[in-house]
């Protein structure tokens, strides 16, 4: 009786055994996994920021665009003045 119930206690650790095994590769799959999904992460977090950047530039060129744009509206609306081509009144 006493080696029935060893024998027992004996298959339920290679039961439990097996189960940590299991446990244990599916933990290391998951860490796999997790550190991949962290790579990802921080490389999109790095073309977000580099996007970012990149419509800050736009923004600027534009803004100094407009200026330029401004500034030919003057001096059209001035040669216009001049060459009487404008209703608006020469000061």
């Amino acid at each position: 009786m006493a080696d029935d119930i060893k024998d027992f206690v004996h298959e339920r650790f290679r039961h439990i055994d097996a189960k940590l095994d299991r446990i244990l590769t599916s933990n290391e799959t998951t860490i796999v996994r997790l550190s991949s999904i962290e790579s990802r992460l921080t490389s999109l977090e790095g073309s977000v920021v580099h996007a970012e950047a990149s419509i800050v530039q736009v923004h600027e060129r534009m803004d100094g665009m407009q200026g330029q744009l401004d500034s030919i509206g003057r001096r059209l609306d001035r040669i216009e003045r001049r060459l009487e081509l404008s209703d608006a009144p020469q000061s």
